[in-house]
């Protein structure tokens, strides 16, 4: 094995085809997006080189901005709903109590099933008229209706809790794996040491899992910053751009627009901002990793 390991020609031999692969699907078009954004481009013709302009354009753009707030509001949303109800579910049943296998499929179903199908459910629980929310809130006496979707106000926190639903259980089954991975022994000297379940988790359980919780982060945050699908089944951007995010407005730019240069310019921004949190994730997670 040694010897193997030491012949850089094998090595180079076995990780060319992954190295050409991911050069043609991924960097290459990204590299494009980028060229192109420096464009005048309708997606037809040749184009008319303007360098910055459509980065300059998009910095003045009121919509820019609303895009990227509506994609931090998503982000932050599916962090804390998915990460954090996600979290509690995976041990709780980690635990291993009756049902919990039951409860384990179930968790998971949503992230099967097909997202229009999805959307198309949600649509009809925040319907103003007859929806479940509201007809829940008049069941228990309250006076509460809400135009969820159609109210600019709550459009956005509406679509993400959706998609944060749908994909909690992806998360869940990360954190689930990660936790049942922590030797048994660990907390059972916790628990001889007087220490309860609760504080067990919070002092070995939790830190174990730094790295789990640092993939599921980055999962979340560039997930909603690229949503897309729900709000354009959902809402198609409205009301009015109130939903846009940056991918909906790259999307626009491009394909109702026509102006595939500054839909490009849009794409770049995002690619960039995706890396930043990146690495912003990675430098302030960044710890010793544990073996066990």
């Amino acid at each position: 094995m040694r010897k193997f390991l030491g012949n850089k020609a094998a090595i180079m031999l076995f990780t060319l085809p992954a190295l050409l692969l991911y050069t043609v699907i991924v960097f290459y078009p990204i590299l494009q997006t980028f060229y192109r954004s420096t464009f005048e481009w309708d997606g037809l013709s040749d184009g008319t080189f303007i360098f910055l302009d459509n980065y300059k354009q998009l910095f003045q753009d009121r919509i820019f901005y609303t895009s990227l707030y509506n994609g931090l509001v998503f982000a932050g949303i599916l962090a804390i709903v998915q990460i954090g109800i996600g979290s509690v579910l995976a041990f709780a049943v980690a635990e291993g109590f009756k049902g919990s296998k039951i409860l384990r499929i179930s968790y998971f179903i949503p992230v099967v099933l097909s997202i229009t199908v999805v959307c198309q459910l949600w649509l009809a629980m925040y319907n103003s008229e007859y929806g479940l929310i509201n007809k829940v809130f008049e069941a228990l006496g309250i006076s509460y209706r809400q135009d969820w979707l159609t109210n600019s106000k709550t459009a956005i926190f509406a679509i993400a809790f959706v998609n944060a639903w749908q994909y909690m259980g992806y998360q869940f089954a990360l954190l689930l794996a990660a936790v049942k991975s922590v030797p048994e022994q660990y907390l059972e000297a916790a628990r001889i040491d007087g220490a309860s379940k609760f504080k067990a988790h919070m002092k070995i359980t939790i830190p174990m899992l730094a790295e789990t919780y640092k993939f599921c982060l980055v999962l979340a945050i560039t997930g909603g910053l690229n949503a897309f699908a729900n709000m354009f089944i959902m809402t198609g951007g409205g009301p009015g751009n109130s939903t846009y995010t940056l991918t909906y407005l790259m999307y626009r730019s491009a394909f109702r627009v026509g102006e595939f240069g500054y839909g490009s310019a849009a794409a770049a921004f995002l690619v960039i901002e995706c890396l930043i949190v990146t690495l912003a994730i990675n430098k302030l997670i960044a710890r010793e990793r544990i073996t066990f």
